[in-house]
């Protein structure tokens, strides 16, 4: 091959250039403390809250309803042990799924070790959850669902307005995590029907080190971190300017990218490509339509996806499985879908991104048909 080619874009994004020219002034002139009300705190707590405007423009709020975080880990923390910690009075239970991120399982696990009973459940072949399983699930005590709106791996899309639907019948807050769909699909709040989001920076073509947490107006949730009353006492600490005009600006830009049809033309035509050179060789992971427009994942039968990835260097993609002392273990997405282990221990996820081009796709293939040869 001639040439790197990054095909990881839902492990993270380059950082877009209007992101890059937001940050330049807050790297050199607007050094103040937005929460100083001098001639120096003022431009920056005015780019801070043009910023939290820029984010809450493209997920269809009101920019008191966004929060700041670190990040997206940072933003599923804080929604999980926030609702958790507040409504202890009505009740101690959440309801998951088992493709969640673990930045999701892992608060989960954790606020059981504190009281809290956590249901996880089971997803299709194609790495859905079924809503009326969520019906079943919802108890007395049920105090949050948390289910993401699309997965990092598989790319499945959740049935998100029919589980929220259900929430609000039973009178139980809904989080969704939207690392991966915000600026790829609309994530508009009020379409989706939930009470809190996550976004990721890094995902959305913002630096890494930044993200948001929507808290719908009303919800009953705790502050996170405790301090000095920054972000209407959310979060305490002095908000990052520099990153959080980085991801206004990343989300000014994104409205253009919704859908991404060309993005997802380029995958489709990578896939159909694929299934010619290998027949029955490779299998597909994931909805086959209810699926993020740039993500591709794909089993390789009877192969070891990081023994084909370590074969092309050149190629930045990620894989299903992990090799410990010659064994394979499939992700816990992979193994939670049902995927056979004789395919799955093949996936490679290749995910695309706003400057994929076919002739750098064409070498990937055929990179692959020499590697597979």
């Amino acid at each position: 091959m001639n040439r790197k080619i990054y095909l990881d874009y839902n492990a993270s994004t380059p950082i877009a250039r209007e992101a890059v020219e937001a940050m330049q002034p807050f790297l050199t002139e607007h050094y103040g403390n937005p929460s100083s009300l001098h001639w120096a705190g003022i431009p920056a707590k005015d780019a801070v809250e043009t910023a939290r405007t820029e984010v809450s423009d493209l997920l269809g709020c009101d920019p008191v309803e966004v929060v700041f975080t670190s990040g997206g880990s940072e933003a599923n923390n804080h929604a999980l042990k926030g609702v958790f910690f507040a409504n202890r009075e009505k009740g101690n239970h959440i309801i998951t799924t088992a493709v969640e991120h673990p930045a999701i399982l892992n608060p989960c696990r954790f606020l059981e070790n504190l009281g809290g009973k956590v249901t996880v459940l089971p997803v299709d072949r194609f790495g859905r959850v079924d809503p009326e399983e969520v019906r079943r699930a919802v108890a007395p005590e049920t105090i949050l669902i948390t289910v993401m709106h699309a997965n990092n791996e598989v790319g499945t899309i959740q049935p998100i307005g029919e589980i929220a639907a259900i929430a609000r019948q039973a009178g139980v807050l809904f989080h969704t995590d939207a690392a991966q769909s915000v600026g790829k699909i609309p994530t508009n709040v009020d379409e989706l029907g939930v009470d809190l989001l996550s976004v990721a920076g890094h995902k959305l073509y913002a630096p890494k080190g930044i993200g948001a947490l929507y808290i719908r107006e009303g919800t009953t949730i705790g502050s996170f971190i405790h301090g000095a009353g920054h972000e209407r006492g959310r979060r305490a600490g002095t908000e990052n300017v520099l990153l959080a005009v980085a991801l206004g600006a990343a989300c000014g830009i994104a409205h253009q990218w919704i859908g991404m049809p060309g993005v997802q033309t380029l995958r489709n035509r990578f896939w159909e490509k694929l299934k010619e050179s290998f027949v029955e060789d490779v299998t597909l992971n994931g909805h086959l339509t209810e699926r993020l427009p740039n993500t591709l994942n794909v089993n390789f039968i009877g192969r070891i996806g990081a023994e084909i990835l370590a074969d092309l260097p050149e190629v930045a993609a990620s894989t299903g499985s992990a090799c410990h002392a010659g064994s394979v273990t499939l992700s816990g997405v992979l193994a939670a879908m049902g995927v056979p282990p004789e395919e799955g221990m093949g996936a490679i996820r290749f995910s695309l991104g706003r400057s994929t081009s076919w002739e750098e796709l064409e070498e990937v293939l055929n990179g692959l048909r020499a590697a597979l040869a």
